[in-house]
């Protein structure tokens, strides 16, 4: 892949930024900026400074679910993480079991059949794999209670080895999430990260600055924390708003760019061969690789990626193997911090977006 190098265990954020230190908050954190090969280091507190009057940041706005609920099957206890609702109102699970450290690790799932116990009287039974790939993931069916009350009374956000603790869910709350408009209770397994550092303060000062914000929503699926799987299918929506405005900002001087990864995945997942983005909503399989390239987006603010992960390859669609190769190794020599709790890198392009796209994209 990509990134050869493993990354040390303590490179990985433990806690939230605002937790560090007295004083700080959820923009305490470092920003690698890359422009091709070319690599600065900054706190996100600069991003002000580093876009300019005209950009535009495409932002997330689903809600983080407390989406890890305890279970039996039989007395042996299970995590399940309800990852995606499906449109039969089946939820797409995993089961995990606990490690002792308040955490889970990975179990072989399945077989069709096994029901598991949940509290309240709640009953999960596991009916097929959600892909041929693999087993990780079932389509459930829940009963004895509504999957939204049952998150909301016993679920708690899914936490991942390397945290340090248990953390209440709005600290995975984005300064951009909106409570679900359906009752089905959709919303992100995980947090789209990248936005973590956001406070309402940042939001205004580039505002401020002549920066606009267009909303999307691309509600996460569980990601595979052991090994790191393409996405699978995942929820979007992109409003006809937001698309005029993404329409303009790339036929003007702007630079269309994303927050996370979810967001690329929404908003090209919206557009046409000819690069116009349209009003959508549905369900997106797309996998933005290198090959595929991106039609839309000018540059990406993200968190680091791991060696393994599939996210990798869309960074490479936005800046090139050379540039992702090179901020890789800079972020491990800067004793960058990983994961969701991290710090952040900002992709921006070399040259005038407008003319790249025209001889890279449309030939």
């Amino acid at each position: 892949m990509t990134v050869a190098v493993r990354v040390p265990e303590e490179l990985s954020a433990r806690v939230p930024a605002e937790q560090r230190g007295p004083g700080l908050d959820r923009d305490a954190v470092r920003l690698l900026v890359s422009r091709g090969t070319e690599v600065s280091h900054h706190g996100f507190g600069e991003l002000p400074r580093l876009l300019r009057a005209g950009d535009l940041l495409v932002v997330n706005t689903s809600p983080t679910l407390a989406a890890a609920v305890d279970g039996w099957i039989g007395h042996a206890r299970v995590v399940v993480h309800f990852s995606t609702r499906g449109d039969d109102g089946r939820w797409a699970v995993e089961l995990r079991e606990p490690d002792g450290k308040g955490t889970s690790r990975a179990r072989a799932g399945g077989p069709a059949g096994t029901e598991v116990r949940l509290p309240g009287d709640a009953r999960l039974t596991l009916e097929e794999p959600l892909s041929a790939r693999g087993e990780r993931l079932w389509w459930a069916r829940v009963s004895g209670s509504g999957v939204v009350e049952l998150l909301r009374e016993h679920g708690r956000p899914i936490r991942y080895s390397y945290t340090e603790r248990d953390q209440p869910l709005a600290v995975y709350q984005t300064v951009f999430s909106l409570p679900s408009e359906d009752e089905d209770g959709t919303g992100s397994a995980e947090m789209p990260s990248a936005a973590r550092p956001f406070t309402a303060r940042m939001v205004a000062e580039l505002v401020s600055r002549g920066v606009q914000f267009a909303p999307i929503t691309l509600h996460t699926g569980v990601a595979s924390a052991e090994v790191h799987e393409p996405p699978y299918p995942e929820r979007f929506a992109v409003s006809e708003a937001s698309a005029r405005l993404i329409n303009a900002v790339r036929a003007g001087d702007g630079r269309v760019i994303a927050v996370g990864t979810t967001a690329v995945r929404a908003v090209e997942s919206a557009a046409g061969g000819d690069g116009v983005v349209r009003a959508r909503a549905g369900w997106t399989d797309l996998v933005v690789t290198p090959e595929r390239g991106v039609r839309v987006v000018d540059g990406l603010l993200t968190g680091l990626h791991e060696p393994e992960a599939s996210h990798l390859l869309m960074l490479e669609a936005v800046a090139g193997r050379a540039a992702v190769d090179r901020s890789y190794e800079e972020a491990l020599r800067g004793l960058y911090l990983w994961h969701e709790f991290g710090d952040v890198h900002l992709i921006l392009p070399e040259e005038d977006p407008h003319a790249v796209r025209c001889v890279s994209n449309y030939e």
